[in-house]
């Protein structure tokens, strides 16, 4: 039988702390082909990404993936990340938190979401109603270049806290 891994769960409990202590939750995840995020704000193969209940809709602390919504610039987009790609979970605040060792992709294991296409490439997640990569048709550029953690300066959400955190076994 295979060892179930512990990086889920450490996550989530990290996760909650943040939380609990009025921090900002972020990750640090190393992409690749069976990870879903806005390419433009990819730099080094790595990406930040704010988890907060304030910056996402739909959070799902999976298992297996991270998944949620997001804003970029105002655009809406669907996250996916496979937890072997999370390199860290740590409060913006403090930088406390928990860093992993790098992990590679389980083999002949689906990693990908089923809305992915079946053949492994790195692939932006276009924004809703916009064209697609794979058309050839420019998609609108950033207005606004990201922050040093990787994420749109506009990406923070008006109003109160939306969706909320469901945890996946």
């Amino acid at each position: 039988m295979a060892e179930i891994s512990n990086k889920p769960y450490l996550i989530r409990a990290i996760y909650e702390w943040c939380a609990d202590a009025g921090y900002t939750p972020y990750i640090g995840v190393k992409v690749d082909q069976n990870t879903r995020v806005p390419i433009e704000y990819v730099k080094n193969g790595e990406i930040v990404l704010s988890i907060s209940l304030q910056a996402t809709r739909n959070l799902t602390i999976g298992n297996d993936m991270i998944q949620f919504s997001a804003r970029f610039n105002g655009v809406s987009r669907e996250i996916a990340v496979p937890i072997y790609a999370v390199a860290s979970i740590f409060a913006r605040e403090t930088g406390r938190g928990m860093f992993f060792e790098a992990e590679a992709a389980p083999e002949g294991e689906a990693a990908t979401p089923s809305s992915a296409p079946s053949a492994p490439t790195l692939q932006s997640v276009p924004a809703s109603g916009a064209p697609n990569m794979s058309t050839g048709l420019p998609q609108a550029a950033p207005s606004e270049a990201p922050g040093n953690d990787g994420q749109a300066q506009d990406d923070k959400p008006k109003g109160p806290p939306r969706g909320g955190l469901r945890i996946v076994k």
